[in-house]
């Protein structure tokens, strides 16, 4: 589509709105819908999948849509998309989806289709025999691993994402490729505690932690706004301060710091990685579906492990075990939070071979006197009395 060289002029003063663009933002989705999508849509009956990797919607007028997930990267080069969209041109009219874990969708109109487009996809390997396409992600099983930037796009990581993710998924794609496990599987990696990865309500999650406070270069006067790097802080752990020449400064309160990196987004004069003292924090147990049980917060199981690149041994280890075990114990459609609450979290250690230390204590409720965050609540005598003395509505 050409530019529209009309409505690229010069501002007008007299007339503001003149030419004004008004359209600035997404387009709509409906756009890009496939034909057989936009003419069903709304009209959809039910959905099932076929085999891993593999799913049919049938709609009220027998319309089919197969669609066929792939594995796909967080981070794509644009030789990698080009092929994406050359495998949609030649099967799928030119349409093509990514799911919010990352996973490619290819949706064709017929199961011969699938079949050749099958065969396609898994005849595409790198040089090092892995398959760029690699089919499943789908039902009782581990699905693609959504992560953070990482090192590649990121200023305050505590941990590399996407070479851990490449790591963990070598170890689990036969869970990934298949639906063996007693339901899906969600696994989040964030790189630091910002978590622009929302690892906190996962079936397993991986958090990047640093461990130290940042450092206080000695030119940060000339370097920074120490009043902004200051207002950074959530904790209030920064505070102006002088030098011993007499020169502006911060001054941090260390045993304030939790170590979020925030002042370093501000100031570059404060630099908070640290290579022996950054790592990974392992927690499990988080839902957000209502589905059989509330939403689950996920709890910290090892607050530690190393950075060990490219292959995080330590961690893949853990991850491989919690899924091991959870697979060979959980009961059919328990996520791993249900399973452990079941057992009780002193048995999921125990089985699990984590050690427990007194860093692992989960004291946080969300004011649950007081919140309604579930379908699953059930208004009984106690929560009537709870409502009545905090003035809420009686009955």
């Amino acid at each position: 589509m050409a530019l529209s060289q009309e409505r690229l002029g010069k501002y007008n003063p007299e007339k503001p709105t003149e030419k004004r663009i008004t359209d600035i933002g997404p387009r709509h989705f409906w756009e890009f819908f496939p034909p057989v999508i936009q003419k069903n849509y709304g009209k959809w009956l039910y959905h099932d999948i076929l085999e891993p990797g593999i799913m049919v919607h049938v709609s009220e007028n027998g319309d089919k849509v197969f669609t066929v997930r792939c594995g796909g990267s967080r981070f794509m080069t644009a030789e990698n998309i080009r092929e994406i969209c050359d495998i949609a041109d030649k099967y799928c009219d030119g349409y093509v989806r990514f799911t919010t874990r990352n996973n490619i969708e290819f949706m064709v109109t017929s199961y011969e289709k699938v079949e050749a487009l099958k065969k396609d996809l898994l005849s595409r390997k790198y040089i090092s025999g892995s398959y760029k396409f690699p089919i499943g992600g789908t039902g009782a099983g581990v699905t693609n691993i959504v992560h953070t930037q990482g090192y590649i796009h990121c200023h305050t990581p505590a941990t590399d994402a996407s070479s851990m993710v490449k790591a963990i998924m070598d170890e689990l794609m036969d869970y990934f490729t298949g639906m063996t496990l007693p339901a899906h599987v969600r696994i989040s990696v964030a790189c630091c505690l910002n978590m622009c990865g929302a690892v906190h309500c996962s079936d397993i999650a991986l958090l990047g932690i640093h461990r130290k406070p940042p450092i206080v270069d000695d030119n940060i006067d000339s370097i920074c706004e120490i009043p902004l790097a200051i207002a950074a802080c959530p904790v209030g752990a920064l505070s102006p301060g002088k030098t011993e020449d007499g020169r502006k400064t911060i001054k941090i309160k260390e045993e304030r710091c939790m170590f979020c990196g925030n002042c370093y987004t501000m100031c570059p004069a404060l630099p908070i990685a640290d290579k022996l003292g950054d790592g990974v924090a392992v927690l499990a147990g988080g839902k957000i579906s209502n589905r059989i049980s509330e939403p689950k917060f996920s709890k910290v199981i090892v607050p530690w492990l190393p950075n060990n690149f490219p292959r995080f041994p330590e961690v893949v280890a853990t991850v491989k075990k919690i899924i091991e075990v959870y697979a060979a114990e959980a009961r059919k459609y328990e996520r791993i939070g249900d399973w452990a609450e079941r057992i009780g979290w002193e048995k999921f250690f125990e089985k699990c071979e984590i050690p427990f230390t007194e860093h692992l204590i989960d004291d946080y409720r969300l004011a649950y006197d007081t919140y309604r965050t579930s379908t699953q609540f059930k208004f009984t005598g106690a929560a009537w009395e709870v409502s009545r003395a905090a003035g809420g509505i009686d009955d």
